[in-house]
């Protein structure tokens, strides 16, 4: 009886330490209604204000005790809307650098009348949290403030100081960039040895399984190019074959048809060695041998082809990528136009200069008569932090306790995050946000951006107890 309730005793142990840690009911309710009204301050850059969303979080940590002197909100006098908040948890040892936990909350502009839901009203819906925001950045911003506020209410003390920066500026370039104001103007506050940031995110295949949990070790630098054509236009009832619309639609189209040539890097090298693996597993062979044969054989365009018409965001891995965003032309229904105009997005891959992408642009659209001009660049082009042990090792375990047999995968970002003004001053930043999306990535940035509610509380348990794990090391 004894070695049968002794069996009994450590299986029930082994079960509690492979379950993921649960939070109060108070708890949760506390981080939804935190979640919620962050979510619902309009934070667009056209009509929002990030200025009144960080105030907000700032009476929350200071409603649950975190002092005037730890809070540190900040605006350019130019841009009174499009401020932040710094917020600083002491640790226990001074002479340690911090963890600086990043999150921007501007959102990108939605018009209701496009929305099957008000974009800013929070609806939770068959299991799934519906707004502009519920995910991009919102949910990791919010998970940042809850986890002061927990560990307050429970006296926690780390040994390294813990910083939250809540910044705006993110989604639109060209506008004024907290976590760049940031890194120039009060580099001491935010100083870290590293910071957590968005950019790495769950995968779920099209059935909802889980896929991996990706790291960010790295981002794509995103730019702008301005495509021009001008001409003396004339009245429509008498055409002729130079065009305007017609010479930058050509020249758009040959743009289009153009695949930047696969480059690799210690993160998408990574990425695709462990995906190859998930996609054998899943008796997907030849998708398997496709990613074994490139890493292989750099130069292998079958295998490159087949695997970059699977998925665009396998794709968006291995180049740079170039895709017209907006179009502007003629001034009349009856003339001819004198203008046209197209904005052509890139993200560039590391190591590959902005100069160098604008010129195979121009060789691409092959007329002197449509100008490539580079528009305003966001920011320093960074490096890519190093994957140590010592960042992957927690997350790896934490992985394994809350998702057994998900893989974690290092990532070369896609997009572009705040990570790049970090990085760019020495503080390594890594995408870290535990929460899972499927094929359309939650519809971020786009309509009806939406996550999910289960895997949203798990992702902020799952920080809850990494950023413990990193606080306190030595």
């Amino acid at each position: 009886m004894k070695s049968y309730l002794a069996l009994a005793a450590v299986l029930l142990c082994a079960r509690a330490a492979a379950e993921p840690p649960r939070d109060t009911v108070a708890g949760e309710q506390r981080f939804r209604a935190l979640y919620k009204e962050l979510v619902e301050t309009n934070t667009t850059l056209s009509a929002g204000s990030c200025t009144q969303a960080a105030a907000r979080m700032a009476a929350r940590l200071k409603a649950a005790g975190v002092p005037d002197s730890d809070l540190h909100p900040f605006a350019a006098a130019e841009h009174p809307r499009e401020g932040g908040l710094v917020a600083v948890y002491p640790g226990r040892d001074p002479r340690l650098k911090a963890i600086l936990l990043l999150a921007h909350i501007d959102v990108v502009e939605a018009r209701r009348e496009d929305w099957t839901r008000d974009p800013f009203t929070l609806v939770e819906e068959n299991g799934f949290f519906y707004a502009r925001g519920a995910m991009d950045d919102k949910a990791e911003a919010a998970i940042w403030v809850d986890l002061l506020i927990r560990y307050r209410s429970e006296n926690y003390r780390p040994l390294r100081t813990l910083k939250v920066a809540l910044t705006c500026g993110e989604e639109t370039s060209g506008a004024f960039n907290g976590a760049e104001w940031l890194t120039r103007n009060q580099r001491d506050l935010i100083d870290a040895e590293f910071a957590l940031n968005e950019g790495g995110w769950g995968e779920l295949d099209a059935s909802g399984r889980k896929v991996s949990l990706d790291i960010e070790a790295g981002e794509k630098f995103p730019q702008n190019y301005l495509l021009e054509v001008t001409n003396p236009g004339g009245h429509s009832s008498r055409p002729v074959k130079n065009n305007a619309i017609y010479r930058l639609a050509a020249a758009l189209t040959r743009i289009a048809a153009y695949d930047f040539p696969v480059q690799f890097n210690d993160a998408n090298r990574a990425y695709f060695a462990g995906m190859a693996k998930i996609q054998a597993a899943r008796g997907e062979a030849e998708v398997a041998n496709a990613m074994k044969g490139f890493l292989r054989e750099p130069n292998d365009s079958r295998a490159i082809a087949l695997v970059a018409a699977r998925d665009p965001g396998w794709n968006a891995t291995l180049r740079t990528t170039c895709v017209a965003t907006m179009l502007d032309a003629g001034h009349a229904t009856n003339a001819l136009p004198q203008r046209a105009r197209a904005n052509v997005n890139c993200r560039i891959f590391p190591g590959v200069s902005v100069e160098a992408v604008r010129a195979k642009l121009v060789e691409l659209v092959a007329d002197p008569e449509v100008k490539v001009e580079t528009q305003e660049t966001r920011g320093p082009v960074s490096t890519s932090p190093p994957l140590t042990p010592a960042l992957l090792e927690p997350i790896e375990r934490l992985t394994a306790q809350f998702w057994p047999g998900v893989p974690v995968l290092p990532i070369l970002q896609a997009g572009a995050t705040d990570g790049e003004f970090t990085n760019g001053v020495g503080i390594p930043t890594y995408g870290v946000e535990p929460v899972f999306l499927g094929p359309d990535v939650g519809h971020i940035h786009g309509l009806n951006e939406y996550v999910g509610v289960r895997s949203l509380l798990e992702g902020r348990e799952f920080l809850y107890r990494l950023v413990k794990i990193y606080a306190e090391r030595k």
